[in-house]
């Protein structure tokens, strides 16, 4: 396994939509820079949206970390799916920490929120972006989900905070009373997010073996 695991560095960091995380990555420091180079000093309130958006556009770009224009050519290799996906997010989770350091960094300090609560806020965008990834490859023959995740992330960010039930409170300041308690569900939801991701990981009984033999035939003489 750690044989596989090594050879499959090299074309897997080749294959990963380093635009797309790119584009992310560049709008959300700007976005995140804003303040600084207006000389603006926002309250804790403006902070906090401020670094919620940042967050958002670091989770729309990973939402694009699972496409690969090759996934029905690499349908018959040894490696399973999950394992090629654990990969993804193996070589880029180390970036997107120093990403999102980099972005927390770039705020106002006067005004900045508890960093690791916002940084759990951050972690759940970014494992719903993945999960939502996972479910779309595992039900669909999309070699490319990362629109469609996107704009349910889009969706998601819109709706949440309008449907969440009151007694929830998410989306509050942090003088909130209720900002500890929220939190506290912030990170329910990051385990069950994650989980469903996992879940979603393997490729269904079945379809794999199919897969294969399209490949195998498509590879053949003509």
């Amino acid at each position: 396994m750690r044989e596989v695991t090594r050879a499959l560095v090299g074309p897997v960091w080749r294959t990963l939509p380093w635009r797309a995380l790119a584009a992310a990555g560049v709008l959300g420091l700007l976005t995140a820079a804003v303040p600084a180079v207006a000389g603006a000093e926002p309250d804790p309130w403006q902070t906090l949206l401020l670094l919620r958006g940042v967050a958002l556009i670091g989770a729309l770009g990973l939402g694009f970390l699972l496409d690969d224009p090759a996934r029905h050519l690499t349908a018959p290799v040894p490696a399973r799916r999950f394992l090629r996906q654990a990969l993804r997010v193996g070589l880029v989770a180390p970036l997107a920490a120093l990403w999102w350091t980099a972005a927390l960094l770039l705020v106002p300090s006067a005004s900045r929120p508890p960093a690791g609560d916002i940084t759990l806020e951050a972690v759940v965008g970014g494992v719903l972006a993945l999960a939502g990834a996972a479910l779309a490859v595992r039900l669909t023959d999309e070699a490319r989900p990362g629109p469609f995740v996107a704009a349910f992330l889009l969706l998601t960010a819109v709706l949440a905070p309008l449907l969440a039930p009151e007694d929830w409170a998410l989306f509050v300041q942090p003088d909130d009373p209720r900002w500890s308690t929220a939190h506290d569900r912030w990170a329910v939801l990051a385990v069950v997010v994650a989980a469903a991701g996992v879940l979603c990981g393997p490729e269904p009984v079945g379809r794999g073996r199919r897969r294969a033999a399209k490949a195998r035939r498509a590879g053949g003489p003509r």
